[in-house]
């Protein structure tokens, strides 16, 4: 679960739709996960390609289909959000752990980058635009830098 922020009573329902949109991915609930998602979201994933927009960042079948990869629950924490609101617009951002089980790879521990804007659409905190990555090795490997730690 996130940390309390002091401040604004939008700061507590952001930080609030955080937390159960964490607690919907691990009970494997996509509609309740996908809820907080705008129409028109665009989300910049972990996996390609480079962006979703509109349905495609909301597809619920394609999240159900990840959720199967899983032995048991998977679950996210964004452990210390920032959270900023300005109006009818909000961001949150900070580092993401996700742990689980992985089936055929077994257990999985990342830890990850997450940015979420906000907007206020009739009266409830939207996603517009969600933005997830891992740094990668500036070595020439390439690789994604999953061992990180905070």
């Amino acid at each position: 679960m996130a940390k309390h922020i002091e401040g604004s009573h939008d700061q507590t329902r952001i930080l609030e739709m955080i937390d159960a949109r964490n607690d919907a991915i691990r009970t494997g609930d996509a509609a309740r996960a996908l809820a907080p998602l705008a129409a028109d979201a665009t989300a910049y994933e972990l996996q390609p390609p480079l962006a979703y927009h509109g349905e495609a960042a909301r597809d619920r079948k394609g999240l159900e289909a990840w959720f199967e990869t899983w032995d048991g629950p998977v679950a996210i924490e964004m452990p210390d959000p920032t959270i900023s609101v300005d109006g009818d617009l909000a961001f949150a951002y900070g580092l993401c752990r996700m742990r689980g089980k992985k089936k055929g790879e077994g257990h999985v521990e990342l830890w990850y980058r997450t940015t979420l804007c906000l907007e206020r659409q009739h009266g409830e905190w939207k996603v517009v635009h969600e933005h997830s990555s891992v740094p990668f090795r500036m070595d020439g490997s390439e690789k994604a830098a999953l061992d990180l730690r905070p």
